[in-house]
């Protein structure tokens, strides 16, 4: 490998990071102060009960993402946060959203499985317009996310602060994928990932302001979305701009090749006016740009495809 981080690796042959968003039916975020060892649910303040928890729903047909977070300057004393984030069907602007605490560590897998198993989340609920980014930095699990997370998790902090945004909370959080990606981070109830922030785009995502053209280089996808369709769904970031973030989606594989290199893909959306458009397209895998990269553990090289868009069809009012 080239350079001795596979974040650094990534940058400089040029890997596109878009299509690297993970569909989970749940995101269940628990809080829990650092350190936190390489396998997160193993760190000393995680009960037994809580990794049987992880561990069952990780044998279950339910696709669950856990993880931990925390922020020393957000921490409440004697009392352990809990966030859902429920993955809706249909047309979707973002994951529904639920928040809930306990006085105890040892009360949040009991509380948990009654709702990921009773599906009682609506006493949870919580109408609120606070945004929740959550910032990779697991160093114990891959030393990208501590050399570049952690210094930008301090820096979102302060932007954070300096724009004077109350209703954006920063948190970091174990590992979700992506270390290639490092500065990397999860944004609800929205749901879309990021790579490679630095102040300028990160500044640009909290405030919706500026020129798009940073989001080829910084958007790994939208968890709404299955691979292929996150590819198209970037195209309409670009041709929509900030707007496009405040539409209603839903999509459809029309056909697929065995391979998955050939994916056409088709995206319907409702805009604020009530408006309905559908947008299809050909997703293809470029084959002469296929990547080979090794993460920092230097074991085998990882097959990364890259992506393009062609036959772009015109939208359908509906």
């Amino acid at each position: 490998m080239l350079n001795s981080f596979c974040a650094l690796e990534s940058r400089y042959v040029g890997e596109d990071p878009i299509a690297n968003a993970y569909n989970f039916d749940f995101f269940v975020m628990i809080e829990c102060p650092t350190p936190w060892t390489k396998q997160a649910f193993n760190s000393k303040p995680i009960p037994e009960n809580l990794r049987n928890l992880v561990e069952d729903f990780n044998k279950s047909g339910i696709t669950v993402e856990f993880l931990l977070f925390y922020n020393e300057e957000l921490k409440k004393p004697d009392v352990t946060r809990v966030f859902i984030f429920n993955k809706p069907t249909g047309f979707a602007q973002g994951y529904s959203k639920y928040e809930f605490a306990v006085s105890d560590i040892n009360l949040v897998a009991p509380a948990v499985r009654k709702c990921l198993v009773d599906k009682n989340l609506e006493v949870y609920s919580l109408e609120s317009t606070t945004r929740d980014i959550f910032i990779c930095t697991h160093g114990s699990q891959d030393k990208c996310c501590a050399k570049f997370g952690n210094p930008f998790y301090h820096q979102a902090k302060t932007i954070v602060n300096n724009l004077g945004l109350n209703n954006v909370r920063i948190w970091q959080t174990t590992h979700f994928g992506g270390h290639r990606f490092a500065p990397t981070a999860l944004d609800f109830p929205d749901a879309r990932y990021y790579a490679r922030l630095d102040p300028e785009s990160f500044t640009a995502l909290l405030t919706c302001t500026g020129n798009l053209d940073f989001i080829k280089r910084v958007y790994r996808g939208w968890a709404i979305l299955p691979t292929e369709a996150q590819v198209l769904e970037r195209e309409m970031i670009l041709m929509y701009g900030w707007q496009w973030f405040n539409f209603k989606v839903t999509h459809q594989i029309i056909t697929q090749s065995d391979d998955g290199k050939f994916n056409r893909i088709e995206l319907s959306f409702i805009k604020p006016d009530g408006s309905f458009d559908t947008v299809q397209a050909d997703v293809l895998v470029d084959d002469n740009k296929t990547l080979y990269l090794k993460d920092c553990s230097g074991g085998e090289a990882e097959i990364i495809p890259q992506y393009y868009v062609q036959n772009l069809l015109t939208y359908v009012n509906a």
